[in-house]
């Protein structure tokens, strides 16, 4: 008998230590509606095929925006490997240009869809020619060994009547390094 009544008086406390735990607020909760910041309609770091886009800061020039998306992944549709590639994307905008964490998150939208090289960077183009309607771009995909066969693809975006400036070429010099 007398362990019975030891072992109730220690099973009460316990009990009350677990309501005691659940009662407790996190600091988020503590604060009033007003000091919270409201979740984003796309948090920050998740993927999404939305790009958005900005003004170009200097839409009466041609000039190269370059990207370089380096860690690309998706599936291969037939047999679910990894497939990685390297994207370089040269672009030039008109009237509007794309916003980079967008476009990382366009990008990483892809990582566990299954598409072949050629369909996924050609979409890839589609996608930005509808956000943004450059000028031009230009986008090189390495895709990285398979099979013992690397693929490149290029594909390219011409705006109607646009015509590109002509080439400059500058006189090349040797390195200068230090101090003379």
């Amino acid at each position: 008998m007398p362990s019975k009544t030891a072992a109730t008086p220690a099973a009460k406390p316990a009990a009350k230590k677990s309501t005691a735990a659940a009662g407790k607020k996190s600091v988020a909760q503590k604060l009033p509606a007003s000091r919270q910041r409201p979740m984003p309609p796309n948090p920050p770091s998740a993927p999404s095929k939305e790009l958005h886009v900005f003004p170009n800061p200097a839409p009466q020039r041609d000039y190269v925006i370059q990207f370089q998306v380096p860690e690309f992944t998706c599936h291969c549709p037939l047999t679910g490997q990894p497939d990685f590639a390297h994207f370089t994307i040269d672009m030039i905008a008109d009237e509007l240009c794309v916003e980079l964490k967008s476009l990382k998150m366009y990008f990483w939208s892809y990582r566990n869809e299954g598409a072949f090289h050629e369909k996924v960077t050609n979409t890839i183009l589609d996608d930005i020619v509808k956000a943004c309607k450059p000028r031009f771009v230009r986008i090189t995909a390495k895709w990285y060994v398979r099979g013992g066969i690397y693929t490149n693809v290029v594909v390219e975006h011409r705006k109607r009547g646009w015509k590109p400036q002509p080439r400059v070429d500058l006189p090349s010099h040797a390195e200068e390094r230090g101090l003379l």
